[in-house]
């Protein structure tokens, strides 16, 4: 299973999600700092969920991180977020 579908379902599993894209970007950062050579290392998110009502962004942010996990945080270099409700 690729990273950007762990991500995908990780996320819809966490806040079931009325509206959910995310765009594996690692080509446009290939051979930055960082970035391994197999890419799956940058990633855009635009989710949008009843569960982000009354959070602020920075609880929104660590929501996205807690429900994702240590493991596949650790497998990801960038994480460009865009959550509303």
């Amino acid at each position: 299973m690729s990273v950007r579908q762990e991500i995908e379902d990780a996320l819809c599993a966490a806040f079931d999600p009325r509206e959910i894209d995310v765009v594996d970007d690692s080509a446009s950062h290939a051979g930055h700092a960082g970035a391994p050579a197999a890419g799956e290392s940058h990633f855009n998110v635009r989710l949008r969920s009843l569960e982000f009502e009354g959070k602020n962004r920075v609880s929104r942010h660590r929501a996205v991180h807690s429900a994702l996990g240590p493991d596949l945080i650790g497998r990801i270099h960038a994480l460009a977020l865009d959550l509303d409700v």
